[in-house]
This record gives C-alpha cells, structure tokens and sequence, in this order.
C-alpha cells in the first residue's frame, strides 16, 4: 500500500510538471510558430536556424543553465526555486517550447500557400486569414505538441539537475526509474515504466482520434 501511494505521488507530479510546461510552450510556441510560417521579414532565415537548433538542445544543458541561473547567487537565486517543481517546469518549458514553435511553423507554412489566396480572395481580414490557417493546420499542430509532451514527460537530465529527485517533492518518474534501478528494484523500475508508457500511449491516442476526426471533416467538406 505505502508503494502505491508513492507511485501515485511520482505519477501525479510527473503529470503536472510536464502538462503545466506544455501549456506555458503552447501559449508561446504556436503563435509564434504562426508568425513564422506566415511572414516574411529581415532575419527570419537566421531566426529559423536558431529556432531548430534549439528543438535539438540537449536537455541536461538546459537544466545546468536553469541550474546556473535559479542556483543561490544566479540571476534568479533570489526566487529560491531550485529543487522545486516549478523549476522542473521552468526547464520543461524551455525544452518544449521550440518544438511546439517550430512544428507549428511547419504546419502553418504547409496550408498557408494552399488557404492564404482562397481566403483572400473571398474577402476575409488580416485576422480571419491566420484563424482559417491555424484552423487548417490544426492536425500538425497537434501533433507538434504531442511530441513536445512525450519529450516533456520522458525527460531526465534537466529534472534531475534542477529538481533533485527529493522523495515527496520532486521525484518525478523517470528519475525514480533510474533511482529504483540503481538500488537493483528492477521491478519497480519496470512497473514505473511501463505506467510511464500507458500515459504517452493514452495521451497520443486522444491526440489521433482527434487528428482522424479532423481528417474526415476536411474530406465531408470537400
């Protein structure tokens, strides 16, 4: 019983760390990722470059820069955030975030030359042109952040270094599969992870049933 109700805890923290950080990536990435896949201007070429540098930064720099910056004489020491969950979101955040944006770009840039003149054409505003792409994009969109979540709730090295793997606290579960595993619980490591499997299983199948349910709508329309 004292087992389950750990588990419990690692997966509900596992859960929230990772969904609040996907959230805060969204807010930001998509309408960034909009902007990008719709206009054009001066240094949007080195800005891309930058953009999918970053979707592949190693993880564990991402958490010695947070580690750096939220550590007691950092930039933002002050806050005393380090070993906590809000600073497991903070490089969560800055670890998906660049891949929402830029997968929302790919997605917007791949509709934009089919959608953007038909809508136009109809007489549609500045603004009812980026919702009728968006809107059409909706598929590579979604799973732009489906990748960003399985990247957010599988991650290890950034979490370990800025949560601390602290018992009740911050042990979320890939870092409790790596401690169970190096007591020799292998057991419990492979249970943990294989929970950490059926989560990204459900999470993804809702994000296809949705992705086929936009697929057949497109096709009823035309």
């Amino acid at each position: 019983m004292i087992f389950s109700l750990q588990v419990m805890e690692i997966i509900g923290l596992s859960i929230q760390v990772s969904t609040i950080a996907v959230l805060f990536g969204m807010l930001v990435g998509i309408p960034c990722g909009a902007f990008l896949g719709l206009y054009s201007f001066p240094g949007k070429r080195f800005i891309v470059i930058l953009l999918f540098t970053l979707m592949g930064l190693p993880p564990v720099l991402i958490g010695v820069i947070v580690y750096m910056a939220l550590s007691k004489y950092g930039l933002l020491g002050f806050f005393q955030l380090l070993f906590t969950p809000e600073a497991m979101i903070i490089a969560q955040t800055i670890l998906v975030t660049p891949i929402i944006t830029g997968l929302t770009m790919s997605a917007v840039q791949a509709r934009e030359r089919t959608y953007w003149e038909t809508a136009k054409s109809l007489g549609a505003t500045p603004l009812q042109l980026v919702w009728t792409i968006l809107k059409e994009a909706r598929g590579g969109i979604w799973s732009g952040i489906s990748t960003a979540y399985g990247r957010a709730i599988s991650e290890v090295g950034a979490v370990m270094l800025v949560g601390g793997n602290i018992e009740h606290e911050t042990r979320v579960m890939t870092t409790a599969i790596i401690l169970e595993t190096r007591k020799g619980n292998f057991d419990i490591a492979l249970q943990i992870g294989a929970i950490l499997l059926l989560i990204s299983f459900i999470f993804n199948s809702f994000l296809v049933a949705g992705a086929l349910q936009n697929l057949n709508d497109g096709r009823r329309k035309t």
